[in-house]
C-alpha cells in the first residue's frame, strides 16, 4: 500500500511551506474573490495559515492582491478577512 503524499503550499502571510490541509485557500475566479475551505474551488488560489498573525501580515503587505495579480476593492478585502476570522485557530 502506498503512502499518499501530502502536497505542500506556501502561506502568503509568513511565507513558510506547510501541509496544504493546514492552510486555508482564497480563490479568484471570474472576478470574484472567495474563501475556499475545501481547497477545490475553481480558479487561481493563494494559501494562508489559520493564525491571526499570518492573516494580519498578509493584510498589511497586501499579499492577496499581489500574489493573485488582481485589483480587489477595500470592501471586498474587508469581507474576505472577516470571513477568514471564522477559520482562525
Amino acid at each position: 500500500m502506498k503512502n499518499k503524499k501530502n502536497p505542500m503550499r506556501r502561506c502568503i502571510g509568513c511565507m513558510e511551506s506547510k501541509n496544504k490541509n493546514d492552510l486555508i485557500r482564497i480563490a479568484w475566479y471570474e472576478g470574484k474573490l472567495t474563501v475556499d475551505p475545501t481547497g477545490k474551488a475553481k480558479g487561481r488560489g493563494v494559501y494562508l495559515c489559520k493564525s491571526s498573525e499570518c492573516m494580519e501580515k498578509a493584510r498589511k503587505k497586501n499579499a492577496i492582491t499581489r500574489s493573485l495579480q488582481v485589483e480587489v476593492s477595500k470592501d471586498e478585502m474587508d469581507r474576505i478577512f472577516q470571513e477568514l476570522k471564522s477559520y482562525e485557530e
